[in-house]
């Protein structure tokens, strides 16, 4: 069985391998409707995992926040299947509740996955716009524009940290590559999953705003 996954993978790049499995639950969206089901932000919060996990352990403390928020909508899901199938439920429900902007809320954990797409999205738009840039300026950029507004003090020393330990630019690149060997095939793959990614990423960041939780911060 590994033997045929290594010969399914020859040749495809991280990002590819992740976008194929993002495409299995885009498929089923219903894009009719524009509501985003749950499922589609779990799939895509998973999948930008590989690339996290490409920086090494700098930024462990990111990635255990994914997993957490991951988990919680994962429990919400678990609990209450009438409901949970798309964020506007989830957030409908909570706000019922009254719920929705405690720390520990479902809600609060879509808006932090959101978050963290919305710094991986810029992460790679600018690896491949601004080749001239160091891995560690390129990470620091789509930081202080995708999550740093919404840190409080603590989590942006230890990002301030962590940017310190990030890895060579060349080092993260040919660990995106995979058993693909070439930078071109690279960037295209990062230009279809962003061209895939942003229309749902637009629905959710208007679905945030509508319900004027956009601007929530950490606690």
């Amino acid at each position: 069985m590994k033997r045929k996954r290594e010969q399914i993978e020859k040749g495809r790049t991280e990002i590819m391998i992740a976008m194929e499995e993002i495409s299995l639950v885009y498929d089923r969206e219903d894009r009719d409707n524009n509501d985003i089901s749950s499922q589609f932000l779990l799939s895509v919060s998973k999948q930008l995992l590989r690339v996290l996990d490409k920086i090494g352990p700098t930024f462990l403390v990111l990635r255990h926040d994914i997993q957490q928020n991951i988990q919680r909508i994962e429990d919400f899901n678990a609990n209450d299947k009438s409901r949970s199938s798309s964020l506007t439920e989830i957030i409908l429900k909570e706000t019922d509740d009254g719920t929705v902007r405690k720390a520990n809320s479902c809600t609060r954990a879509l808006i932090w996955l959101t978050r963290s797409i919305n710094f991986t999205v810029a992460l790679l738009q600018t690896l491949i716009n601004s080749p001239n840039l160091t891995l560690e300026e390129t990470v620091e950029d789509a930081y202080n524009n995708t999550l740093k507004p919404w840190h409080g003090w603590i989590s942006t020393a230890a990002c301030k940290v962590a940017l310190k330990l990030i890895p060579e630019r060349e080092y993260f690149i040919s660990l995106l590559l995979g058993k693909c060997k070439d930078f071109e095939d690279l960037k295209e793959d990062i230009r279809n999953m962003i061209f895939m990614l942003q229309p749902p990423l637009d629905e959710i960041n208007s679905l945030l705003a509508k319900h004027e939780l956009e601007k929530l911060k950490s606690t």
